[in-house]
């Protein structure tokens, strides 16, 4: 797969839904629910198996000595501007 650099648009988009994100949660990085309803995914369990697949569409990982799976919220605004400017 070729990779393509994004454009300004797309950096853009992405550094605006960042800031929306962290404003909204928070924090840098989300986890559990939060992150599979930020992914798009239609339950916890759809998520899990998304994972388990390795279909995840961003990076997450675990924590030491914390439960479940995290992503950064850069990451997943970088993938929503992505999916948003994406050629049809």
């Amino acid at each position: 797969m070729k990779y393509l650099a994004p454009n300004n648009e797309e950096i853009e988009l992405a550094e605006k839904l960042e800031k929306q994100m962290l404003s909204v949660y928070g924090t840098p990085m989300i986890s559990g629910k939060t992150l599979s309803e930020a992914l798009g995914y239609s339950s916890l369990d759809a998520f899990r198996q998304a994972i388990g697949r390795g279909t995840c569409p961003i990076n997450v990982f675990k924590i030491d000595n914390r439960r479940g799976k995290f992503a950064l919220v850069r990451d997943i605004a970088q993938w929503m501007a992505k999916q948003r400017l994406k050629e049809s």
